[in-house]
């Protein structure tokens, strides 16, 4: 993109920010905030194309007027914190709803292909799960504790291994993301094919309803958790393959940015769902179906809550505070 165009597409968001930071006894910290986040991103993409322009030193001096107000008589961590979990990464996971869609599809459809193929052919079971797990689950069921293999570990062993795993599998279904979407479809289509074949092994013995209620209690979190850090890779990758309008190197970085930011929110969800599954999954047989009901609903509430309901209020509410802004400055000026 021309300096021109790009200060041509900008300029008018950056005046109004400008008088409402001269004017900051009338913004709201929501609007100081979304607009400081705009204004950096604005900031790095002029540095990095336009390093020796004007622009650079103007948006530098803005965001440093806006960086004093923001954190004036406050403590920087524990407001950068705040900003983190309630504008910046709710921002970011606004503008990846596409990629998420994408990578939810690629895991409904690896689930119904594991479903199809575990009710089929046996054997395929048995690739996709091991023989091993399989022979496991058979003895417990026979035990009449079909899902005992979620007791069988020290709870807090089963936590700590649970959590890095899942981290582990969430990084690097994000890093297979880099360059091309691809290596990141196939680690959420083979999660999506291992669940799909584990809930048909436990239809196939009658035993259908206690399995889903069972996962569920902490898969609601966890397999969302996976499926968003899928569309964190995809986004990754495709920012680099679809660069659109803007150079490829910054999309990618961009883009890059955005899911680590993304990947790095998901941590607490993965380690809140393997405490959910080291400690209150293995009491499934022993828990009234009401309350393991009510922590799937409550699970269930809490993601779709914050990825998205909040993220899509917090993108309206910087929308319509930008263009408030503008309208704030033609009436002054009138």
């Amino acid at each position: 993109m021309k300096e021109i165009s790009f200060i041509n597409i900008n300029k008018q968001r950056w005046s109004a920010f400008d008088d409402q930071i001269s004017r900051k006894k009338e913004m709201t910290p929501d609007d100081l905030a979304s607009n400081y986040i705009l204004l950096t991103d604005d900031l790095s993409y002029a540095r990095t194309f336009y390093p020796q322009s004007g622009i650079v030193t103007y948006l530098n001096d803005l965001s440093s007027r806006a960086h004093s107000i923001i954190y004036q008589n406050k403590k920087e961590k524990s407001n950068r914190i705040f900003d983190f979990w309630l504008h910046e990464l709710p921002l970011s996971i606004y503008r990846a709803r596409k990629d998420f869609l994408w990578s939810l599809i690629i895991f409904l459809g690896a689930f119904l292909l594991g479903w199809i193929s575990a009710i089929q052919e046996s054997d395929l079971l048995r690739v996709i799960l091991g023989d091993q797990y399989v022979n496991l689950t058979l003895d417990n069921i026979s035990k009449g504790d079909p899902m005992g293999v979620y007791g069988m570990t020290n709870p807090l062993e089963m936590f700590f291994y649970l959590a890095f795993n899942n981290i582990r599998v969430s990084i690097i279904a994000f890093l297979f993301g880099v360059l091309t979407p691809l290596g990141t479809a196939l680690i959420v289509f083979r999660n999506g094919m291992m669940l799909g074949a584990f809930l048909a092994f436990f239809f196939q013995q009658s035993l259908g309803v206690v399995s889903v209620v069972t996962v569920m209690l902490h898969g609601t979190i966890e397999l969302s958790a996976i499926v968003l850090a899928g569309g964190a890779g995809i986004m990754m990758g495709r920012s680099f393959l679809f660069p659109g309008t803007y150079p490829r190197k910054y999309r990618f970085v961009k883009g890059a940015v955005r899911g680590t930011r993304i990947i790095m929110g998901l941590i607490p969800f993965f380690i809140l769902a393997a405490v959910i599954e080291s400690y209150i999954t293995r009491h499934y047989n022993q828990m009234p179906l009401f309350m393991q009901v009510l922590i799937i609903g409550l699970s269930a509430l809490l993601i779709v809550g914050y990825f998205i309901v909040y993220p899509k209020y917090v993108y309206s509410n910087t929308l319509n505070q930008s263009k408030n802004g503008e309208a704030n400055r033609t009436v002054k000026k009138e």
